[in-house]
């Protein structure tokens, strides 16, 4: 099967340049595309037998006649820009056509290489394995394809500090996703429970605060998975949720969370077990965020427009054991917790990335947050609507739909 490139590079990367992470250069993704989708046509093993009737005669006759596929001509019609790495939801035209003739023709074209990719997955998936080990073919051809997505941010939220998941696992869930078409993935990558993300610059963090050592996620394995999830189209971005269900730190620094582990009363204090928060009045808090923000945001930057602060379920109650605050009061609680977010999103900004938060930030704790920041819904499909009359870009991601993620147990 030959394959012809008409290419267009990037508008920022010399002709001359060779294609690295850094020049963005459209090829680069390409080309791993094009490997991807010849690996899974020679390898994937998948004979549709759920799709028809039970002792359907629904393949090909194995020794029939055939019409291979003689050449694939992809052609990238537009530049990428430089964001093509790491691109805000919408900033990437991914609309692609796809043609198979009945003579063995295939042709693709796309304005942008994330276009590509999703073509070339369209394309794989237009195939199936014979039965007898026959190869694969095409039930549909001619097949005329133009496709484009209804909706720009299209992501998946995996929880990893509840319930930790190997890197391996990940991995397979972002080519699950770039099966899919999805184009973000956002890791909840700590919480109460546990903080299973190596911090150099805090290395006590995941020491203690890990279920247990080696279920955390170290710095070069964190980038292969960004990385892993950039050639396919699934831009991974992490969330530190912050300052409630921080539970964890307390592990490693007792001195910055307030009512840790309160028992039997702890619903008083936390929206689940173990409670605790970082304290909002601590010049030492604000010195660890600063560690940590310089430690951690230069490392996933290169992979990510985005960044999640969290900021659901801050239990009020809470602060009154602070003794930096004594308070449960909205009136002494607002100004501390904005100016919580604004030295937060100042260092996202200043990273070159776009702030995230939970919905109550801005609807129950009424803070006022940059016109840049986006707002997560998760208690109602009603808060989406709220949260854009009030000038914010809305994810919606209501919890009452989830799926419950299963994987085989280490070897």
């Amino acid at each position: 099967m030959a394959i012809t490139f008409l290419e267009r590079l990037s508008s920022d990367a010399s002709a001359n340049e060779l294609p690295t992470l850094n020049t963005a250069a459209s090829y680069t993704l390409v080309e791993a595309a094009i490997h991807r989708a010849q690996d899974r046509l020679s390898k994937d093993n998948f004979v549709p037998w759920k799709f028809h009737a039970r002792n359907a005669d629904f393949e090909p006759a194995a020794n029939a006649s055939k019409i291979n596929i003689r050449n694939v001509t992809i052609q990238q019609q537009g530049f990428d820009s430089a964001a093509i790495l790491k691109p805000l939801a919408g900033e990437v035209n991914e609309r692609y056509t796809l043609s198979i003739t009945t003579a063995g023709s295939v042709a693709i074209t796309a304005v942008s290489s994330i276009g590509i990719l999703r073509a070339l997955e369209t394309f794989t998936q237009l195939f199936y394995r014979h039965s007898s080990n026959a190869g694969v073919y095409c039930p549909g051809a001619p097949v005329n394809i133009i496709d484009a997505p209804k909706f720009s941010y299209r992501g998946f939220n995996m929880d990893v500090a509840r319930n930790w998941y190997p890197p391996s696992f990940i991995l397979h869930t972002i080519d699950v996703l770039a099966w899919n078409k999805f184009n973000l993935l956002h890791l909840h990558v700590t919480d109460a429970q546990s903080w299973p993300l190596d911090i150099p610059a805090l290395p006590l963090l995941s020491q203690k605060g890990a279920y247990r050592t080696g279920l955390s996620y170290s710095r070069q394995q964190l980038a292969e998975i960004q990385e892993y999830g950039m050639y396919r189209g699934v831009e991974v971005f992490m969330e530190i949720d912050m300052p409630g269900h921080t539970s964890s730190i307390a592990l490693a620094y007792p001195d910055l969370i307030t009512g840790y582990n309160i028992l039997p009363d702890w619903s008083t204090y936390a929206a689940e077990p173990p409670s605790g928060s970082l304290k909002l009045n601590s010049s030492a808090v604000y010195a660890f965020l600063q560690t940590l923000w310089e430690d951690l945001l230069p490392r996933v930057e290169p992979y990510s427009a985005y960044f999640h602060t969290g900021g659901d379920e801050v239990n009020a109650n809470v602060y009154k054991l602070d003794e930096t605050v004594r308070s449960n009061a909205s009136a002494v609680l607002e100004p501390l917790l904005q100016a919580f977010i604004d030295f937060n999103h100042g260092y996202v900004r200043a990273a070159g990335m776009t702030p995230m938060v939970w919905e109550e930030m801005l609807l129950q704790r009424n803070l006022t947050l940059g016109q840049d920041v986006v707002v997560q819904a998760w208690q109602s499909d009603d808060a989406v609507a709220q949260i854009v009359a009030r000038g914010h870009k809305a994810i919606g991601g209501n919890y009452n739909y989830w799926v419950r993620v299963f994987r085989s147990p280490p070897s």
